[in-house]
């Protein structure tokens, strides 16, 4: 048999030797074999010439060179009188690539994938990228949980040297998490530990969120979860001893086995500090969110490192190093804490880069900056800087980073990064009522007009109810020290004609307003306006009667008439503070607003109105905040007049109690018989009134399962309010009430909103209107 052996082994040396190429000079070079390369291609990556001398060296080193190239399966180099033959075989191209079976995914994006991993139409075949390929889809489907899918894969030699690829897939079942166990938990129950995990058994959502399906990354951020849950109790020697993920046979069912020791509870025992204390002991303890002899928590500790760091921050201290080292007593079960502060060198801004905005000017951003080039660096101001910008509204992000300037080490830039959003917009907005049908209005507006942050809007509504025509200017910086000026013109009709709620009667208002804003604080302006109005009115016989009274006058009642037409000299004050921490996605912080308008003396209308607003937003997790809102307006008139009637509170509508139609609550006018009394059972319409309260409970959340969460926001909502003409007559019986679900989308086309609401306790007669939606084109 060794006999056999060396035989054959010896006559295959015998063959190459024969085969092998004597050394000579190449005369002419021939390329044989091609039929898609050109031979010029070949020529290129030969590295071999004309007048070379040619040994065995050589020709290895040029058949490896002409293999990388990755075109040819097959290479021979021969000689013939000093002619260097290239006999080549290509490997074939990629003729076409069909997938069938594909219903998790869409086709395209499957061949994506495959063209990511080297596989597509028109490139060099390769068995290995083809299993490589192969691979990636199985991939693909596991991460979708499709554990038991099937990919059969097919070569079909085609003419010209081509191929076709077929993958024929059997998706199979999703296989589902059937069960998670948590092995070693004494003092929390398993229901209360599988609740804080995202994945989860099947359940009434799981179709949706496929929290159901198995995911290695969310298993990760669920053991995180899990540790972080017991830290926070005071749980220091917590571990997570080992996990089991198994699969059923079949393939259908995943079980999840968590292995945990629980450990004793810790308590603080002490606080200490050390290091270069720069800043007083008695500030930084204020600081620190332990107490000696309460219960441990990691996120209280967490918060306390930071909070010390960023006060540090606050003194140019931008790589201030603060640590916190346990001493652990085992035997008590107590825990004391030493915070070893490191405030570093002291630093200071270089320079501020701005960069992302294409058509915001430069000085729009900067503007905003509280931290200034050259001064000590300020973590509370640059953070501030940055809610600035947001509060814009010019960007859909800010980001703002603080890189340390190379070969200096006392000094930082900070590199602010946006995004730029459509800031102009053609909004269109529709209604659906019961009574009314469709509703429509619209207007275009600019709100960073030629990139220079000034505002400019020209509306139009053409409801049958409201028509408004109205242009505004608002220059924020008309000063350096940001005081804003603007102006607004208007001319607006209300015909009531169209309600029959509503007691009827047609404005038509002429106006114009002059404002100044004056920033008194970080986050309070403080607004002044001064105004002139003329207001025609035009009323009809089946008017209400307290209408008629203030155009004609009654003597019985003692009220005066204004006749036809009005003036009003009106004069406005206002004060807003905002401290929300983005007005992009908004999840904690507060808003206030302010507004008085005083009709002065020598016009012939003398009344005035009141009216407050606030909105608190209270972030429960990462995903959740609640939003409580609150309104309250009062009016009146003085020097013995009354409100006039066109200036009355209403309420109803997208904007107060949603599921009720716009300005259909409120006081109503008495339907009279002949006699001149009521008429029971009989409901007249809406007057408005001299005195509103309304309130708002939304819990703010994003859509599930959008790649970019922050362009959908929903928001489950109950809405409550009224208008009245007495504080007498506040009755909380009397208050309507709403709940339902809104939705506000930052779409391709613009933004939209829409909700749906359905009133709690309508009274009868009471004028329904359960959707109403706004839609916007961005430019």
């Amino acid at each position: 048999m060794k006999f056999k052996c060396l035989a054959i082994l010896y006559c295959l040396f015998y063959s190459l030797v024969c085969e092998a190429i004597e050394p000579f000079v190449v005369k002419d070079i021939r390329v044989d074999g091609i039929q898609r390369t050109e031979a010029g291609t070949v020529f290129s990556y030969l590295p071999i010439k004309v007048g070379d001398v040619l040994d065995e060296t050589k020709a290895a080193a040029a058949i490896k060179t002409l293999y990388a190239t990755g075109f040819f399966q097959d290479i021979k180099l021969k000689a013939q009188d000093g002619l260097l033959i290239v006999q080549i075989q290509e490997r074939p191209a990629i003729a076409q690539i069909n997938i069938n079976g594909a219903k998790e995914f869409e086709k395209d994006k499957l061949k994506e994938g495959l063209k990511q991993a080297g596989l597509s139409e028109s490139r060099i075949f390769s068995r290995a990228l083809l299993e490589k390929a192969e691979q990636e889809l199985k991939r693909q489907y596991i991460s979708r949980g499709k554990y038991a899918v099937k990919i059969t894969t097919t070569t079909t030699p085609l003419e010209r040297n081509r191929v076709g690829i077929n993958f024929d897939i059997e998706e199979g079942k999703t296989t589902r998490i059937r069960q998670i166990n948590i092995v070693g938990n004494e003092v929390f129950s398993d229901s209360d530990l599988v609740g804080l995990l995202v994945l989860r058994t099947p359940g009434l959502l799981t179709w949706f969120t496929k929290d159901d399906q198995y995911s290695k990354q969310k298993l990760s951020a669920d053991l995180e979860t899990l540790r972080s849950y017991y830290l926070d109790r005071g749980y220091l020697e917590f571990n997570i001893d080992s996990t089991q993920v198994s699969i059923t046979p079949d393939l259908k069912d995943i079980y999840i086995t968590i292995n945990i020791t629980e450990g004793p509870q810790y308590t603080v025992s002490d606080i200490k500090l050390a290091g270069n204390l720069l800043i007083p002991e008695e500030e930084l303890r204020k600081l620190i969110k332990l107490e000696p002899g309460g219960v441990f928590n990691r996120e209280k500790l967490t918060e306390s490192i930071k909070l010390i760091t960023d006060r540090l921050g606050d003194e140019g201290y931008a790589f201030a190093n603060v640590n916190a080292s346990p001493e652990l007593d085992k035997e008590s079960r107590k825990t004391a804490f030493t915070f070893y502060v490191d405030p570093g060198r002291r630093v200071y801004v270089r320079r501020i880069n701005i960069s992302g905005n294409d058509r915001t000017r430069d000085e729009v951003i900067r503007r905003e900056f509280r931290q200034m080039e050259g001064a000590w660096h300020s973590t509370s101001k640059i953070n501030l800087s940055r809610q600035r910008v947001d509060r814009t509204d010019f960007f859909q992000s800010v980001n703002v980073e603080t890189p340390p300037v190379p070969d200096a080490p006392d000094q930082v830039d900070i590199n602010v990064s946006v995004t730029e959003k459509p800031t102009g917009a053609i909004m269109f907005g529709a209604g659906y009522s019961d009574l009314e049908g469709i509703i429509l209005n619209g207007s275009v507006s600019q709100n960073n007009i030629f990139g220079t942050g000034n505002f400019l809007s020209v509306s139009v509504n053409t409801g049958s109810v409201n028509k408004v025509f109205s242009a505004s200017f608002n220059n924020p910086y008309w000063t350096i020290n940001g005081i804003s000026l603007g102006f607004d013109v208007f001319r607006r009709d209300i015909n009531t004609r169209s309600l029959p709620s509503v007691g009827i009667f047609s404005t038509d208002t002429s106006g114009a307003t002059l404002r100044f804003g004056i920033p008194i604080a970080e986050n309070d302006i403080v607004s002044f306006g001064l105004g002139a109005e003329r207001t025609g009115i035009d009323l009809k016989a089946d008017s209400p009667q307290r209408y008629k009274d203030f155009v004609q006058g009654n003597a019985e009642k003692g009220i005066k008439g204004h006749g036809d037409n009005t003036t009003s000299l009106p004069i406005t004050l206002s004060w807003a503070r905002d401290r929300r921490d983005s007005a992009i996605w908004t999840t904690s912080g507060t808003t206030h607003r302010l507004f008085g308008e005083y009709s002065m003396p020598f016009a012939e209308l003398k009344y005035y109105k009141v009216s407050y607003e606030q909105k608190w937003f209270f972030p429960v997790s990462s995903l959740f905040t609640i939003m409580l809102n609150g309104e309250v307006g009062v009016g009146d008139g003085y020097s013995g007049e009354s409100l006039p009637f066109f200036k009355n509170f209403f309420a109803g509508g997208f904007n107060s109690v949603r599921g009720y139609n716009i300005n259909s609550l409120g006081p109503r006018d008495p339907i009279l018989d002949a006699n001149g009394n009521p008429i029971p059972g009989r409901r007249g319409t809406v007057v408005g009134g001299s005195k509103r309260i309304v309130g708002k409970v939304e819990v703010l959340f994003p859509a599930p399962f959008m790649k970019d969460q922050k362009t959908v926001r929903l928001a489950a909502f109950l809405d409550g309010g009224n208008v009245f003409s007495n504080w007498s007559d506040l009755d909380f019986n009397f208050l309507r009430y709403s709940t339902g679900l809104a939705v506000t989308w930052i779409s391709p086309m613009g933004p939209l909103r829409f909700s749906i609401a359905q009133p709690l306790n309508a009274h009868k007669g009471d004028d329904i209107q359960r959707f109403q939606f706004q839609l916007g084109q961005t430019f």
